[in-house]
């Protein structure tokens, strides 16, 4: 009798390891695999829960839709607020109900429904020439000011970063507030709007233009490749608004897709991702802000200097998508 209990038991215990060693976590990413593959691997050497990343620059939240029910993502990090808020819209994934990760994310940086939450924040810059602008205080509002005319560069309007500025602005200053500002920011510009952040850099150093938009982040790359670093030192790197509402950001996001098979699994590798070591991750290898304020940014980050975060609620800002769309198209911003 002794011996059966023994192999019951034995047979207990490989199934609970063979079980144990089983949990795994999809995931489905924008995000690109330099930043994201420390932060997993780290997560499995801590917690023995195997992750699985499927990287992607598009397509994802109609890969999720094809797939349906039958679908192994278990988990999609995101960009911006804009992909997060298709996942959303599209049903494509569920809430979470967590104390940790509510505790790590504040309050404006989550959906009031739990169905996303951001991970790391970016700053919408101006940059400015230092020998032809210096380093001014400056807000959003004075992107239409007459005397930038025929002085700033940026990128399509209807690239997500931007859709979320002019959302912001729609929240700030009413539809047609809005619709005043986006016009007299269109007649303020040097070129057809093109190129992307970086490129906006180059414009001002190479004369083109004086002021740009541009994400923090993509500026901390600059000034880290010698190549590029040049152009970089050309410009001050400006956070608007610090006068009134502070600057404008945008956030990467995460999202428990609706039909995760690894429910578990996931939610605890969200938990982690909101945590001290991989937000410090996050700030050290792509030089953005932490969510999680017990977090403080890279040395480098922190060298541009403390400043004051608008602190509207993404909901709001993706509630006005639409409208920044319909904005664009009404003063033909591109054109």
């Amino acid at each position: 009798m002794k011996s059966i209990i023994a192999i019951i038991a034995g047979a207990m215990s490989l199934a609970t390891s063979v079980a144990a060693s089983a949990e795994q976590v999809n995931i489905y990413s924008y995000r690109q695999s330099f930043l994201i593959d420390p932060v997993v691997e780290q997560f499995t050497k801590d917690t023995g829960i195997k992750v699985n990343v499927v990287f992607a620059k598009k397509g994802l939240a109609e890969r999720l839709e094809r797939e349906g029910k039958y679908t192994k993502a278990d988990l999609v990090l995101t960009t911006d607020i804009s992909r997060l808020m298709e996942l959303e819209d599209k049903g494509l994934v569920q809430p979470v109900n967590s104390s940790v990760i509510n505790k790590n994310i504040p309050q404006h940086l989550r959906d009031d429904g739990n169905e996303w939450f951001a991970l790391t924040t970016r700053v919408r810059n101006i940059f400015a020439s230092k020998a032809r602008v210096g380093n001014i205080a400056i807000s959003y509002e004075d992107l239409a000011d007459k005397k930038f005319s025929g002085k700033i560069c940026t990128r399509s309007g209807k690239h997500p970063y931007t859709v979320a500025l002019i959302a912001s602005m729609i929240e700030h200053h009413g539809y047609e507030g809005a619709k005043t500002w986006l016009t007299g920011f269109k007649g303020n510009l040097a070129r057809k709007p093109q190129a992307n952040d970086r490129g906006q850099i180059k414009a001002i150093d190479q004369g083109q233009c004086d002021i740009a938009l541009g994400n923090s982040y993509y500026f901390g790359k600059m000034v880290s490749d010698p190549k590029q670093k040049p152009a970089a030192d050309s410009v001050h790197i400006l956070f608007p608004n610090q006068q009134d509402r502070g600057a404008h950001i945008n956030v990467s996001g995460m999202a428990l897709t609706k039909y995760s098979r690894n429910k578990d699994a996931t939610i605890q590798l969200m938990e982690y991702l909101t945590g001290e070591q991989a937000q410090h991750i996050y700030a050290e290898v792509n030089m953005e802000y932490p969510v999680n304020t017990a977090v403080k940014p890279s040395t480098l980050v922190a060298s541009w200097g403390d400043f004051s975060a608008d602190k509207l609620a993404m909901n709001k800002i993706a509630e006005n998508r639409k409208l920044a769309l319909k904005l664009l198209d009404q003063v033909k911003f591109d054109l």
